[in-house]
């Protein structure tokens, strides 16, 4: 499993990365042919989608086993645990920047490239060398073009599922941390109780999300080919689904390795690590409820 070097534990050889990577292609090539399929036809990327998130399961629970042996043998010391909160701050400020992109490809989108179209700022009136009835506005009056290009569309009601997501993400913000000052208090039967209700939370939001796509595709007309606004509402929506079955997922691990005995009061980064990754997930859910559905 890996050797003791100074104030380091240094683990030996593995394969799951370059897994990880293959697995992750084969995930998005899959889901890219699938999404852009001519209509009518059938496409091999579902297929190769559902080959690839099945590899990306596998991978998981393959390199989480590994890391979880490492742990239960006792080869992680003080320095390796500091070692760890550090990569874990620096990966949630890279899906920070990962975000941030997005969110900077909406609002560039929304305040500079839409009212450009319209004919705002210097130069030639760019609304010219487009349809006489473009209107420059965000959202079904002219973020899709005029509506010939991708069908008219509706924008989903933000007082409906969006609002009922954000109280169930809040209320899974609560749990989680109720449940991590039981481990801290060594409550074990509290800890499996609150974490178990974060668990079904987490996919409980899932649930209603993929029901709002599936209504928005099929009652509002609001696909990836609705212009701009489609593209940038699935784009962050989407990802952000994304990660919280990634949390979801990883809280469901955590919850069996609690019932397994495998944390105590004062050791415990592991559940802390996924706390931490909840705990973004749900602030970015904040950020696209306001920006995407209210604004």
């Amino acid at each position: 499993m890996g050797q003791q070097q100074g104030a380091y534990f240094v683990p030996t050889k593995s394969y799951w990365p370059i897994v990880a990577a293959v697995v992750m292609f084969v995930t998005v090539f899959g889901a890219a042919h699938w999404l852009n399929a001519p209509p009518g036809e059938t496409s091999f990327g579902k297929t190769v989608l559902i080959v690839g998130f099945a590899g990306i399961l596998l991978m998981f629970f393959g390199w989480f086993r590994s890391v979880i042996r490492e742990s239960l043998a006792g080869h992680y010391n003080s320095q390796v645990d500091r070692s760890f909160r550090m990569g874990m701050m620096w990966f949630i400020f890279s899906e920070v920047m990962f975000f941030g992109a997005f969110f900077g490809a909406l609002f560039y989108a929304r305040m500079f490239a839409v009212p450009w179209l319209g004919g705002e700022g210097h130069g030639v009136l760019t609304h010219e060398f487009l349809w006489n009835d473009y209107a420059a506005s965000w959202g079904p009056g002219g973020g899709n073009g005029p509506g010939r290009v991708g069908g008219e569309f509706q924008t989903v009601a933000p007082w409906g599922l969006p609002l009922l997501n954000t109280l169930i993400l809040l209320s899974s913000s609560v749990t989680v941390t109720i449940a991590h000052h039981a481990l801290k208090a060594g409550h074990r039967g509290k800890i499996l109780l609150f974490l178990g209700l974060t668990v079904l939370l987490g996919a409980t939001f899932l649930y209603f999300q993929a029901h709002e796509y599936m209504e928005a595709y099929r009652e509002l007309n609001l696909t990836l080919q609705s212009g701009v606004y489609g593209s940038t509402f699935f784009m962050l929506t989407g990802f952000h689904g994304m990660h919280v079955t990634l949390g979801t997922i990883m809280l469901a691990i955590i919850w069996l390795r609690v019932a397994k005995g495998h944390f105590s009061k004062d050791h415990h980064f592991a559940f802390e690590a996924v706390a931490w990754y909840w705990h973004f997930v749900d602030v970015v859910w904040l950020g696209l409820f306001m920006f995407v559905y209210i604004l």
